[in-house]
């Protein structure tokens, strides 16, 4: 067992539990392209409401517009990775959940810097972020090394977990 290995002893392995990691970078892009067309659709509805509400302000509520698509990307995984599903609505459909690797709670702020870092790679480096998930063991991109998450496949997590508890308890 390597130093990396007993740092984080109760992640998941690939060779282990294979059958959480079936999948999971097409999955992503999957997910990823629902959760855009999600997003897309929140952002034409709030930019209609706000071109209308400009009218009735005098212009004053044009001004918001400019920070229309941010505001719809961080309402979005706010609601949605901060709650108990721990999953988008894209992730979700495609049997995704996003797990923290330190122990802690996948709290709010943990849950935004994700999101913020995850969009911020994106932007920046997205072929070499989704190339990076192939040379790791566990497919995490760069963002879920650097937010310490780790993307696995939902239905076979819970049996997994289950197992792992019903060790500990043996021991």
């Amino acid at each position: 067992m390597s130093t990396f290995d007993t740092a984080r002893p109760t992640l998941p392995d690939p060779a282990t539990a294979p059958e959480l990691f079936e999948g999971v970078l097409p999955r992503r892009v999957f997910a990823w392209v629902i959760d855009c067309l999600i997003m897309g659709f929140m952002a034409i509805v709030f930019g209609v409401i706000g071109l209308i509400a400009g009218f009735f302000t005098f212009g004053l509520a044009w001004l918001g517009l400019f920070v229309l698509i941010p505001a719809v990307i961080v309402l979005y995984y706010a609601a949605t990775l901060g709650s108990p599903n721990r999953a988008t609505i894209g992730m979700q459909v495609m049997d995704l959940v996003l797990t923290p690797t330190r122990g802690r709670p996948l709290d709010g702020i943990h849950a935004f810097a994700h999101a913020l870092v995850f969009w911020l790679t994106v932007w920046v480096a997205w072929p070499f972020s989704l190339a990076f998930a192939l040379f790791t063991p566990r497919q995490q991109m760069i963002h879920d090394y650097v937010t310490s998450t780790l993307m696995l496949r939902r239905s076979p997590m819970i049996r997994h977990w289950s197992r792992m508890r019903s060790a500990d308890n043996q021991e």
